[in-house]
């Protein structure tokens, strides 16, 4: 019994050193843009590109999305800088929902875990949920609270609404313009640094504890080859709960939905989980800390609504056509070999690199970073990492 938890344990870490492995470079990659923007970026450019609902400047939300990152913390950093710099808020969820589901290197790892029709199922989601959300916005918006929560942004970003800024082409040539992004993107890794590794510990150990029979159970109508339509409706309701409380970025919750696959959880099920990397917990704080609750709540309102029904359309359209898939036969999440010397290794090398250059700069140019702030959410990353290096170190020569 001992022995049998220690494995588990194992296991557990593994997984999640794992996943945070395929993602780091995604998150490096997407601060890195998201500093730029903050930096290089001035607000009335933004205004005239992205300033208004329109046809054009959704178009170009989701253009921008597309060319960034496929971390969703990394992309909720780039939108708040977008709306803080004055575009419009379609725009800039339009390019949060693009940077997180219509990015090339998310398609490929779905491929790898799931298969090519939730390939096809992911992009074509993805446009679904931009229009939708367009829809939904138009019908909905708020507009005094679209302008406190572009206050608040501005507020967090330290933008004073001066027109006055410096041209981009001078900074970005100038060691000053660099700092600031260096200084800036230092900031967004202390941002979000502890749900980060919460998340993706809660992942493993999921990943690795949770026995199949539990999402066999919590997903009703998994394992059935026809599922009524209620079953379909409930299990895209249970996908967003599920991604609640174990979500850990756009690329690390695909193993997890490889899970669901291997349990029988229908297509409409497993993409409303994929669909639901900006409806959890973690970017729910992050949104909220941005823009306040009240706005984090209606953008969670909106978002919920739309990947529902853009799951079951999914479902109905892939049947129609008779292109849902099989049972799985990927890999299952926990015999995955995480650490190869691949692509993902060399721009892991690359943005570890840059992060620590950015590191080292930040702390001889400002000083240390502050401490202190959120002792919970301090306490249970502490935990995490605990758990981890027990998990690496203490549970293999434990379990032998």
């Amino acid at each position: 019994m001992a022995e049998g938890f220690f494995q588990l344990w194992e296991t557990a870490a593994y997984t999640t050193v794992g996943l945070f492995w395929m993602a780091f470079w995604a998150f490096g990659l997407g601060y890195l843009i998201s500093s730029m923007i903050q930096v290089f970026v001035t607000r009335e450019r933004m205004q005239r590109t992205m300033g208004e609902a329109g046809a054009k400047s959704v178009a170009l939300g989701t253009a921008f999305g597309v060319i960034s990152s496929s971390c969703s913390f990394a992309a909720l950093a780039t939108t708040r800088a977008l709306f803080a710099k004055g575009a419009g808020l379609v725009p800039a969820l339009a390019f949060l929902l693009a940077s997180t589901n219509l990015v090339i290197e998310l398609g490929i790892i779905i491929a790898l875990f799931l298969g090519w029709q939730f390939v096809v199922g992911e992009y074509v989601g993805g446009a679904l949920l931009i229009l939708l959300t367009w829809l939904a916005v138009r019908l909905t918006y708020p507009h005094r609270l679209v302008e406190e929560a572009r206050e608040q942004a501005r507020a967090a970003e330290g933008d004073d609404g001066s027109s006055d800024s410096p041209d981009w082409r001078r900074l970005i040539r100038s060691r000053e313009g660099w700092r600031r992004v260096a200084e800036r993107y230092v900031m967004e890794w202390q941002m979000v640094w502890k749900d980060v590794s919460v998340g993706f510990t809660v992942a493993g150990i999921i990943a690795a504890f949770v026995p199949q029979s539990f999402f066999h159970t919590l997903f009703v109508g998994a394992g059935s080859a026809d599922p009524a339509f209620w079953e379909l409706a409930l299990q895209v309701l249970v996908g967003p709960l599920a991604a609640f409380f174990t979500f850990i970025g756009s690329m690390g919750n695909i193993p997890l939905a490889a899970v669901l696959y291997d349990n029988g959880v229908s297509f409409a099920g497993i993409m409303a989980f994929i669909f639901s990397d900006l409806v959890v917990l973690p970017v729910l704080r992050i949104q909220a800390s941005y823009y306040g609750w009240r706005m984090a709540l209606y953008i969670l309102a909106v978002f919920l609504a739309v990947l529902a029904v853009s799951a079951l359309l999914l479902h109905a359209g892939f049947a129609l056509l008779d292109l849902l898939p099989g049972p799985s036969s990927v890999e299952r999440v926990t015999e995955r070999t995480f650490f190869r010397l691949d692509y993902t290794a060399a721009f892991n090398l690359v943005f570890a690199g840059l992060s620590g250059a950015f590191l080292v700069w930040k702390w001889r140019s400002s000083g240390p970073l502050p401490g202190g702030g959120e002792p919970v959410l301090t306490t249970l990353a502490v935990l995490a990492f605990a758990w981890l290096g027990g998990g690496l170190l203490l549970a293999p020569l434990l379990g032998a």
